[in-house]
């Protein structure tokens, strides 16, 4: 289990290797729900927060660094060969400061920009829009293999979104 804002290169891993990938909302509360829901054992953020529920309920740095190690002496293998198990694919992100927060949905020209998007993407890449749970900020996030065309994108939703509900 890891949220929606983790790296795309770890779904791509993961699938590489038969193991599916679950995305609740971003915030430790949400990964471990979504554990304990449908009976997960590992899960995490991509701030580091990784939370192992044989052990705890929480992420826990020294943990996790032991159980890494455990792996790389059962099976003998040098540290540096987790580094490379997981291809980051560039992830573009971007905030907007907003004066409210609707439903995504009902912004026609910032769906139509978000669809315009993801269908350009297509199997390369994704998307995700979201409001920040913390301040009054939408985020947008795009993933994918090109990084230019990434900002492009970007910069087309940002605008939308700074036209339909962004503070002057």
């Amino acid at each position: 289990v890891a949220t929606v804002m983790s790296n795309l290169g770890l779904e791509r891993c993961l699938k590489s290797r038969g193991i599916g990938l679950e995305r609740p909302d971003v915030g430790d509360r949400y990964v471990v729900a979504h554990m304990r829901k449908g009976g997960y054992r590992i899960g995490g953020e991509q701030s580091g927060h990784i939370v192992m529920l044989d052990h705890t309920t929480t992420g826990d740095g020294l943990l996790t660094a032991l159980q890494v190690l455990a792996v790389a002496v059962d099976r003998q293998l040098p540290l540096s060969v987790f580094c490379e198990l997981v291809e980051r694919v560039p992830q573009v992100l971007k905030g907007v400061y907003v004066t409210s927060k609707p439903a995504i949905d009902t912004l026609p020209t910032v769906a139509q920009a978000i669809q315009d998007a993801e269908a350009q993407l297509g199997e390369r890449g994704r998307v995700l829009v979201r409001y920040s749970g913390t301040e009054r900020k939408c985020r947008v996030m795009l993933e994918g293999d090109d990084e230019a065309e990434l900002h492009a994108l970007a910069d087309q939703i940002v605008e939308e979104i700074q036209q339909a509900i962004g503070q002057p």
